[in-house]
C-alpha cells in the first residue's frame, strides 16, 4: 500500500523539532509531503516562498520528503494530492485541545483523511519557532534549534 502523509504548518521558520518529527514519519509512511501554509492572517516573518525555500534545505537530504507551499483549506490539499493521512506534531499538553479540534473539523470534511500524532524527540519537546524567532531576535544563539541556513536567514531578517 502507498501512503502519502502530509505534514501541514506554517513553519516560521522550519525548527529541528519539525524535521526530527518528518525524519521520522520517513519511516512509517511512503511519501511525506511538507505542506507550507500562505496564512496570512498570522504576519509571518517570512514569505511563503522563502518558508518554502528554507524546509527545502532544511529538508534536502531526506527521501520520500517533497515541500510545497499552499493557500488552501487543508483537506482540499490533501485530496488534490492523493493523500489519506494529516500528521501532525503534539510538543505537550497544551497542544491537544486545539490539535483535537482540528482533527475533529478536518474529520467532518474529509471523513476518508485520518489524522495521527507524532510527539518529538525529547531534545526538542520544548522548541518552537515563535520562541526561536524571540531569540533570535534578541541576539540569542539559535544554531542548536534550527539549520544552519535557517539560522542564516532568521540572522539577516531579524538580526
Amino acid at each position: 500500500m502507498n501512503i502519502t502523509a502530509i505534514y501541514p504548518g506554517t513553519f516560521d521558520p522550519i525548527t529541528n523539532g519539525h524535521s526530527d518529527l518528518i525524519e521520522r514519519a520517513t519511516k512509517l509512511f511512503d511519501r511525506i509531503i511538507v505542506a507550507v501554509a500562505e496564512n496570512p492572517g498570522k504576519g509571518a516573518t517570512f514569505n511563503l516562498d522563502e518558508r518554502v525555500s528554507m524546509a527545502r534545505e532544511a529538508l534536502g537530504g531526506l527521501e520520500k520528503v517533497e515541500v510545497m507551499g499552499f493557500n488552501s483549506l487543508l483537506v482540499e490539499f490533501v485530496k488534490e494530492n492523493n493523500a489519506s493521512v494529516i500528521l501532525r506534531g503534539l510538543r505537550a499538553v497544551s497542544d491537544f485541545e486545539y490539535e483535537f479540534q482540528l482533527a475533529g473539523m478536518n474529520r467532518r470534511l474529509a471523513p476518508e483523511v485520518e489524522t495521527l500524532f507524532l510527539t518529538p524527540a525529547e531534545q526538542y519537546a520544548y522548541i518552537s519557532s515563535s520562541l526561536v524567532k524571540e531569540i533570535a531576535s534578541h541576539g540569542g544563539d539559535v544554531s542548536a534549534f534550527v539549520h544552519t541556513k535557517v539560522m542564516a536567514a532568521l540572522s539577516d531578517r531579524i538580526g
